[in-house]
């Protein structure tokens, strides 16, 4: 069995993702690897220190993995750092920049490796989508290829209540047998040995063309 994987909704480290300190518990881990790949755009290291700051609160260190870019991911000492960690986090809102700098590297490998091996993954907001296959694009809505951590399953970050509405045009083209999640700030959608389950302050939404669905329609 892998391991868990959480994709968050948004607005990773702050108050409402108490699930953190469960996702630590079940890794086992006393540090964080961090890939701060997504924020490569927003002052990577600001964000660092979030997570360095929040999980210092559950007992626990950061180790910032600093991939920003496609050298970064082939770099030996990260892909070994990845490999050994047993809790990875990769945050950012730049999905397509997640998808360009780890897919077929060293580091991307690695985490394969690492999940199948049982560490904990967590991805939030763009990066979440980035580690999925197909992934929604931001930039128009519509579907493109990830990384495919897991297959035929997308997930729309940071999710208003009329996200059927709201994102339109991105659920005319969700394809027959893609499920797409919804899922709010603060909100984790997790796959562990017990299944699929929800945590956090907000909602998550299982859909099948615009067909609303239990947990039970993802893919395990």
């Amino acid at each position: 069995m892998t391991g868990t994987l959480a994709l968050v909704g948004g607005g990773e480290w702050s108050e409402g993702c108490t699930f953190d300190a469960d996702l630590l518990a079940a890794s086992g881990a006393d540090e964080v690897a961090v890939l701060p790949t997504g924020f490569a755009f927003e002052n990577p290291d600001r964000h660092v220190e979030r997570a360095r700051t929040w999980f210092d609160g559950f007992g626990a260190g950061v180790r910032d993995v600093h991939v920003i870019q496609r050298g970064d991911a082939n770099d030996a000492e990260n892909a070994d750092a990845i490999r050994k960690a047993r809790f990875i986090y990769l945050g950012g809102d730049s999905p397509m920049h997640v998808r360009s700098v780890l897919k077929d590297t060293a580091v991307w490998d690695a985490l394969v490796a690492a999940w199948n091996d049982g560490a904990t993954v967590a991805g939030s907001g763009g990066a979440a989508c980035a580690l999925l296959d197909p992934m929604f694009d931001p930039r128009g809505g519509a579907f493109t290829v990830g990384l495919g951590l897991l297959t035929n399953v997308a997930v729309l970050p940071d999710a208003e209540d009329d996200v059927a509405e709201h994102h339109r045009r991105t659920f005319e083209l969700a394809e027959h047998g893609l499920v797409l999640a919804t899922i709010q700030r603060c909100t984790a959608l997790i796959r562990s040995a017990g299944g699929w389950s929800t945590s956090g302050v907000g909602r998550v939404r299982v859909f099948a063309g615009r067909d609303e669905r239990d947990l039970d329609a993802l893919p395990t």
